[in-house]
């Protein structure tokens, strides 16, 4: 760890509400030196293509680096350009979405996708304000592609960033909160390289959380995710999956082939297709058209 002891500087940080100048130099030193001499290349690290950084950050949440490796090049090939996204058939989407979980997200990708093409002109915009306006994007993923793609410097928290000021400035502390966290976040921020610097803190938090007890979970916000066997989340995605595989398939079908109670699957494909995923023609389910989805 270079010498930073986390115990030293939590009781500095606390007694003094600040940190010293000298230990956000030293602390910038161990975070881009672990990352310089530690490289994890990724292909959405080699652009500033706010298109493509977004389909990453999207794809990135809550699912693991590896398959989105995967899927990210599959996905980018079939719709290289935000233009092609957007006028895309939502079946295509998802179809290529399997396997990423969270069907959702694909169909907000491509809501917020047409939504650049028709109110911004196919062009992103670069404030966190005008991208956080975009359907599906919260203030983290705003934030996320201001940095990666423009270079706007802002205070961001998310899970391995949060790891890493909780080991180093909340040494036994539990419970801790983003309210807490998020002005040693500013302090230390490298303003004249964002995009660099909070990239090296995220391969900082994941080396802690292969190297000691997750400091993360003692966050107030740690949630440990759901059981997705046997879950009311498996059976929608099988549901999807199904209907992609069999348009115009029939609830009474659904039912046989995911071996579940007939209101329960009627529930799911209800709230499918208020979320607009599914809708009926007649007895059977598809997935919905282009003029549907938006």
């Amino acid at each position: 760890m270079r010498g930073l002891n986390p115990e030293e500087l939590t009781r500095c940080f606390h007694t003094n509400g600040s940190i010293f100048p000298q230990i956000i130099s030293a602390f910038r030193r161990e975070i881009y030196h672990y990352h310089r001499t530690n490289p994890r290349p990724m292909p959405w690290r080699e652009t500033d293509d706010p298109y493509r950084i977004l389909v990453s950050e999207i794809m990135l949440q809550q699912t693991q680096v590896e398959r989105v490796r995967l899927k990210y090049a599959e996905f980018l090939s079939a719709f290289p350009s935000v233009e092609n996204l957007a006028a895309a058939p939502l079946s295509d989407v998802l179809q290529l979405w399997q396997g990423l979980g969270y069907n959702r997200r694909a169909v907000a990708l491509q809501r917020c996708a047409g939504e650049i093409v028709t109110r911004w002109g196919g062009q992103f915009p670069t404030s966190i304000d005008g991208l956080q306006s975009l359907p599906g994007i919260g203030p983290y993923t705003a934030r996320a592609v201001a940095s990666f793609a423009f270079g706007v410097a802002d205070p961001l928290i998310e899970t391995n960033i949060r790891t890493v000021c909780i080991h180093f400035f909340f040494h036994g502390h539990e419970q801790v909160s983003d309210r807490q966290i998020m002005p040693l976040v500013a302090a230390t921020l490298d303003r004249d390289n964002p995009r660099e610097w909070y990239y090296a803190l995220m391969d900082y938090g994941v080396m802690l959380k292969h190297k000691h007890p997750n400091p993360g979970r003692r966050s107030s916000h740690h949630v440990q995710q759901s059981r997705f066997e046997g879950s009311n989340r498996q059976q929608r995605s099988r549901l999807v999956r199904e209907v992609l595989r069999q348009p115009g398939i029939i609830s009474q079908e659904l039912c046989g082939i995911l071996s579940a109670e007939a209101g329960v699957v009627e529930q799911n494909l209800a709230a499918l297709q208020r979320e607009g995923f599914l809708e009926q023609r007649g007895a059977g389910y598809h997935i919905v058209e282009n003029k549907k989805a938006g």
